[in-house]
């Protein structure tokens, strides 16, 4: 570790941290919002944040691809006129764990690919995300060991680890280091605690394992022998297809595209909206055909998702170990 790349932040200074990096541009953070259940919101000072805190109610995704996106609008009165629009706001992400910060570099990978989603990319560009480590498992559900979302992997600006009295602090950008020099309430990491960070992070070795008693490794070859199984026959018996865990997903992408009149009938605006694979009428096409109808092949279709056509494609698991989608998530594996 070099302590040129890391710095402190004193607990006594972290609100005004928060403070101040609010009035720089818009700064999102973990909330409590009671009964254990947390979610990313607007903040301006630290009190308001939750730095121990479960998988939120939505990921941070929603704030690079919002569930309702105005892609253009549209007048029709004389001729047809359009106009693209790229809906974006320079916004902070404070506290994005391991798990979520992964399931932004799927969506990076996604939506870079041709044809690129230039309103993704464009609010993409337009958002720091701070990082924040779990010293331990952040509940009974999160499966992060067994693919490998535990630890730091990039994918952020800066990188906050709670080491009691203060933060460390890992600076990974220009835009990272752009905050630093802007709040004025760090210092520089000496050895002592790098060193303890170092330490910090061989305990968490010891303390997430995978959770799972397979070889990770060996995932995608399970799946290509479960095809035929019949447990994705058990798990749709069990689902009720409320498309619910699409939404809580991190690396979940699809949307549907619609256009809506405005009540004179002369224009109006073309959108995408978050849907699921897991409702009925996602797979259905012209002639009322639907090749995904039974909620079988619908589960089966979206742990392939997870766990196998994406590794063919971009050479990764699409499941980032948070839990969120249902505390069987990866269960079934062993």
């Amino acid at each position: 570790m070099s302590s040129s790349q890391y710095v402190i932040l004193r607990k006594d200074n972290f609100d005004g941290f928060i403070s101040r990096l609010s009035k720089l541009q818009k700064l999102v953070a973990p909330v409590s919002k009671g009964h254990n259940n947390f979610s990313f919101e607007e903040v301006t000072s630290g009190e308001e944040v939750a730095v121990r805190y479960i998988p939120t109610i939505l990921p941070p995704k929603k704030y690079l691809m919002p569930q309702r996106e105005t892609l253009l609008e549209f007048n029709v009165s004389k001729g047809l006129e359009s106009t693209p629009v790229v809906e974006h706001e320079k916004t902070t992400i404070f506290g994005v764990h391991t798990c979520d910060i992964a399931g932004i570099q799927c969506l990076n990978m996604v939506f870079s690919t041709r044809p690129r989603d230039f309103n993704y990319l464009t609010r993409k560009g337009a958002t720091t995300i701070i990082g924040l480590e779990c010293n331990d498992y952040c509940d009974e559900y999160a499966s992060c060991a067994l693919v490998n979302a535990n630890l730091p992997n990039g994918g952020y600006d800066l990188f906050f680890t709670d080491m009691g009295e203060y933060f460390i602090v890992h600076v990974n950008t220009q835009a990272g280091e752009d905050i630093i020099e802007a709040a004025k309430f760090f210092e520089e990491a000496g050895d002592d605690q790098l060193k303890a960070l170092a330490s910090l992070r061989e305990k968490k070795r010891e303390i997430f394992k995978n959770e799972v008693p397979i070889d990770p490794r060996k995932i995608p070859e399970l799946f290509d022998k479960s095809f035929d199984s019949k447990v994705w026959e058990e798990l749709g018996e069990r689902c009720i297809a409320c498309g619910n865990c699409t939404n809580v997903c991190p690396t979940c992408y699809c949307f549907d595209v619609k256009d809506e009149m405005n009540l004179e009938l002369k224009g109006g605006r073309r959108y995408r909206v978050w849907d699921s694979c897991q409702v009925e009428p996602f797979a259905t096409v012209a002639g009322n055909h639907n090749f995904r109808k039974e909620r079988a092949e619908r589960q089966k279709h979206r742990y392939f998702r997870k766990f196998r056509y994406h590794v063919d494609k971009y050479h990764r698991l699409f499941c980032t170990g948070c839990g969120a989608g249902g505390a069987a998530e990866p269960a079934w594996l062993g």
